[in-house]
């Protein structure tokens, strides 16, 4: 998909809770170039808004797995990991201030990030 871990493990539970879940197949499900460019820049952007933070968390696949389903509420995220209260709530605040999205599938067939 990319090449930096954090983007794409954020993909991919993007396909997984907003795609394979309802279509039950997600290696059918294609993300289309301004779906990858938007999350890169999306995800790119909260990793340079906390670097310190996110280093005291997971690794970057977690990280980047878990700023999707923080950011749309998914019921698991930074918040239910174990790390120091003020790690978790730091980022849980910040991932629900870069506000929610959500994959929807194009006439052309790809999937596309919308508002959440």
């Amino acid at each position: 998909m990319t090449t930096d871990r954090f983007t794409d493990a954020y993909l991919e539970a993007a396909v997984w809770t907003d795609y394979a879940e309802h279509h039950g197949d997600s290696e059918a499900a294609s993300l289309s170039p301004e779906a990858i460019v938007q999350a890169r820049i999306e995800c790119e952007a909260f990793q340079a808004a906390h670097p310190a933070t996110l280093a005291s968390a997971g690794t970057p696949e977690q990280n980047g797995h878990d700023f999707w389903l923080t950011r749309n509420h998914h019921g698991a995220g930074f918040w239910d990991r174990g790390y120091h209260e003020a790690v978790s709530k730091r980022l849980t605040d910040a991932a629900h201030a870069a506000g929610s999205r959500s994959l929807y599938l194009g006439d052309d067939g790809l999937l596309y990030f919308g508002e959440g």
